[in-house]
Order: C-alpha cells, then sequence, then structure tokens
C-alpha cells in the first residue's frame, strides 16, 4: 500500500515539474532574441517598401517569439501610430502570443513622404503584402489585427490576399463608409446635447475645424463617450502619445477633418465591401463596443456574414475598446487566436 502511495506521489512530482519545465522552456523560446540583429536592434526593423513614388523604409517591431501564432498590427488614423496597442504589452507576452508593431507609411516612426499619390486602398494593401513577406508570415501563422482604418485595411488585404492568413480580427470598424456617416449623423450626434450638436454642425458648415471650440466641444462630449470612456486627464500616455505624433496630411486626405463620419473629398468616403465579406472563408473576428463611433450591430452583422466568423462584444467599451473594456476585449482576442490555433474554429 505504501509503495503505491510513493509511485502515486512519484508521478505526480514528475508531472508537475514537467509541466513547470515545459512551462519556463515556453517562455524562454518567446524572450529569445539570439540573431545578432535582434540583440542590435531590439526586435525592430526598418522594412524597405517600393511605392509608385519610389522606394521608402517601414518601422515594425517583433515583441517576441512564436512560429504559430504571430500577429501583424494595423493601427487607425489614417496617420496614427502602433503606439495605439502598446497595452498589449501587459498581456501578449505572458499568453506566448507574438505580436508585431508597425507603423505604416506616412505614420511617426516610418518615412512620412509628402506625396498623395501614396495614399490609397490599393497601395496601403501592397505595403502590408511587402512587410509580410519581410517578416517571414506565412498561412500557419499569420493573423492580421486591424482597428479603425487598420480594420478597412485588414478587410481589403484579405480580399486580395486571404491565402496568406491564418486569421482575421476587424476591430471597430464597419464595412461601409456611408452607413459609418449614417450612424453618426443619425444616432450618435442627436445624443450629445442639442445645442451642442448644433454648435458642432454650424462649426463642420463652416469648414472651422481649428476653431479651439470645436476642438473643445468634441474632446468635452464626444471623445471621452466614444472614443476613449475615460475623463482626459486619465487617457494612457501611450494614447496620448500617439495623438500627438498623427500625421494629418494623410489623415485628413483620406479621412477627412471631420470626426462625425468620413467627410468632404476624402478618398474613404464612399467606401463600401459589405457585398464582398461573403467571400472571406478564413476564422474571422469581429469586435464592435456598445459606446463606439461604428454601429456595434453592423459588425455583428459582419461577423455572420463572413463564412467563419465569431463577434465579440464590448459592453463598456468604445472606439479604443482594448483600454476602456479591457475585460472584455484582451480575453476574447486571446481566446479566439488560441481557438483557431487549436482548429477549434
Amino acid at each position: 500500500m505504501n509503495n503505491k502511495l510513493l509511485l502515486c506521489f512519484s508521478i505526480l512530482i514528475t508531472l508537475f515539474f514537467g509541466c513547470k519545465n515545459k512551462e519556463e522552456v515556453s517562455h524562454l523560446d518567446y524572450f529569445k532574441f539570439e540573431n545578432p540583429e535582434d540583440q542590435f536592434s531590439g526586435g525592430i526593423r526598418m522594412i524597405p517598401i517600393k511605392t509608385p513614388a519610389g522606394e521608402f523604409k517601414i518601422w515594425t517591431k517583433r515583441i517576441g517569439n512564436n512560429p504559430k501564432i504571430k500577429v501583424l498590427l494595423l493601427h487607425g488614423g489614417p496617420g496614427v501610430t502602433h503606439e495605439l496597442y502598446e497595452c498589449f504589452d501587459g498581456f501578449f507576452p505572458q499568453e506566448g502570443i507574438e505580436y508585431i508593431y508597425y507603423d505604416q507609411l506616412g505614420s511617426y516612426y516610418s518615412d512620412q513622404p509628402n506625396d498623395n499619390r501614396l495614399w490609397t486602398n490599393e497601395r496601403f494593401v501592397d505595403e502590408v503584402e511587402q512587410v509580410r513577406k519581410a517578416l517571414g508570415l506565412n498561412k500557419d501563422n499569420f493573423y492580421l489585427l486591424g482597428q479603425s482604418w487598420g480594420g478597412i485595411l485588414a478587410m481589403e488585404y484579405a480580399f486580395k490576399y486571404q491565402s496568406n492568413l491564418k486569421g482575421l480580427i476587424i476591430s471597430n470598424m464597419m464595412s461601409s463608409a456611408p452607413l459609418y456617416n449614417k450612424y453618426a449623423e443619425e444616432v450618435l450626434g442627436p445624443k450629445l446635447p442639442t445645442e451642442v450638436f448644433q454648435q458642432i454642425k454650424n462649426f463642420e458648415k463652416n469648414k472651422d475645424y481649428h476653431n479651439p471650440k470645436y476642438q473643445e466641444l468634441l474632446f468635452k462630449y464626444y471623445y471621452t463617450e466614444h472614443i476613449l470612456r475615460k475623463p482626459l486627464n486619465e487617457w494612457p500616455e501611450a494614447v496620448n502619445r500617439c495623438f500627438k505624433h498623427l500625421n494629418p496630411n494623410v489623415y485628413i486626405y483620406m479621412q477627412g477633418p471631420s470626426e462625425f463620419g468620413i467627410t468632404g473629398n476624402a478618398t474613404l468616403k464612399n467606401w463600401d465591401v459589405r457585398d464582398k465579406l461573403k467571400t472571406l472563408t478564413i476564422p474571422t473576428l469581429v469586435i464592435g463596443s456598445k459606446h463606439d463611433t461604428m454601429d456595434p450591430k453592423h459588425m455583428e452583422w459582419m461577423s455572420k456574414e463572413v463564412q467563419n466568423g465569431r463577434f465579440l462584444f464590448c459592453p463598456n467599451g468604445s472606439h479604443l475598446s482594448q483600454y476602456d473594456d479591457q475585460t472584455t476585449y484582451i480575453p476574447g482576442v486571446i481566446q479566439f487566436l488560441n481557438d483557431v490555433n487549436h482548429n477549434k474554429i
């Protein structure tokens, strides 16, 4: 009897330390940077890309090593930076998820040419493909996560190159700019105090976007409700730094100067891919938030329109729900990555 107990105890000890050692090895592998280039640069690579206006360099930074899960992050804007994702540092490493920060052409850490020929969906899609090849990402490990404008870019890339992808995450972005405009004008605007909404509309009618009062109204009544639901003095330093680094030339050319939809002669004004969603067969996670500038019901519809979709709803989140609803957003993204990796979706 004692021998049997001793045997069982021995097996338990072996299993415990065996699992612990495997875990330690996996973490050692995750933080392994033996490549002299990585040791010198800290995982940063300036990737040369070819464009119709010549060759430029793109900034990327890899965090961790995982041969099965590599997530390329497409920031919003257009013209903001990877800094909007820096909160991932507090979650992804402990899950063993490899992720790659990436500033698109025109954004702060990459080259910033002054040539409007470059700011098209097609050219950005080609850029992502060149970055993918340079980083050695493939259908066995390549996940694309795009938020806001990054969600547009992620969709456009998937329409053309989904055979290169293992999984797709569309975060806080509708599939139609006209519907986004309608939601902002007819749903979100009227929720503001009547006099505030009228003042904002008057500023926009007069194209007085640089008026300090216009900016004040947006920050006080709109941004803290629908962009990031915290008082401005509590916004994360990474978010403030990101907006400080915004390239207004790219942003205004593609998105327009208004925060109530895509306006003016912006190149994205008529963008609409609702009819193309059904062509996506890869595992796709669509993230929507209750207080977002985007309609969460439309994003739930998107998750059903693609052939292999899942919807993640953030009940306390807004446009940057990776910050104001982390308890929903982060576990949902991690669960999706792990489920796809283990063929559960």
